[in-house]
């Protein structure tokens, strides 16, 4: 079993978390909780990775991410 390790963006709203893995594209859940969040997303990519690999395709190798913010007036 090969091991991945992927960057994931974790936002919080007020339905609950919404959670996306950005070198998957289409890959992203949700969650009414942090863990639950954390937890679907494990099984997206999961998912995601193996239906990829069963379907001859390359798996993105991630880069560092860094996440910053920005004040913007407008």
């Amino acid at each position: 079993m090969r091991r991945f390790v992927l960057p994931i963006v974790i936002e919080k709203d007020k339905d609950g978390y919404f959670v996306f893995c950005p070198a998957l594209q289409g890959c992203y859940t949700q969650g009414d909780s942090f863990e639950e969040a954390l937890t679907n997303i494990e099984d997206a990519i999961r998912l995601h990775i193996t239906d990829r690999l069963a379907n001859g395709e390359s798996i993105p190798t991630a880069e560092m991410v860094s996440l910053a913010t920005l004040e913007v007036q407008a």
